[in-house]
């Protein structure tokens, strides 16, 4: 393999991997906590934090939980699909003799689930987004743009202290 398709073969990877990384959290605190955590349920993970501050009617509540509980139905088979091309990725790899040919072929097979999975979860977010007034959109986009600005001056704090 050239250069060039390496470096490709392991960028892919990374993103892969990080895509990964954010379905399952995001699989796993659906799972641990019931009903979920990200879209304003009881039990809320950092999207929550943004849903808490919505003043969400009962109604909305109900509407998302039960758009929730749809996607998780859908999205659940594609992370166990992924969960389970990436164990056999692992198992492999610690067989002692890495084979380029089957790690890139283990990736391939994973990236289309994996596009699939982000469509399912972009999908739940536009629809729980509808769910929301004019109002709520407002709030809701204020209140990401204070996270994105106390997420930066805490990085721009980190590098200043070094």
């Amino acid at each position: 393999m050239s250069r060039v398709n390496k470096v490709r073969t392991i960028a892919l990877a990374a993103v892969m991997a990080i895509a990964v990384a954010a379905s399952i959290a995001f699989a796993q605190s659906h799972e641990e906590h019931g009903q979920g955590r990200g879209w304003g349920g009881r039990d809320r993970g950092m999207q929550g934090e943004f849903f808490r501050n919505l003043d969400l009617t009962d109604a909305q509540k109900a509407q998302m939980k039960q758009l929730r509980e749809s996607s998780a139905q859908t999205t659940r088979p594609l992370m166990e699909q992924i969960q389970a091309k990436r164990r056999e990725l692992r198992d492999a790899n610690q067989s002692g003799s890495f084979s380029e040919a089957l790690a890139t072929q283990k990736l391939t097979e994973i990236a289309p689930l994996e596009a699939k999975l982000m469509g399912e979860q972009f999908k739940l977010h536009q629809q729980m987004l509808s769910i929301l007034t004019a109002e709520q959109k407002t709030k809701l986009e204020q209140s990401r743009e204070q996270f994105k600005t106390n997420r930066t001056e805490r990085h721009d704090h980190k590098k200043e202290s070094k």
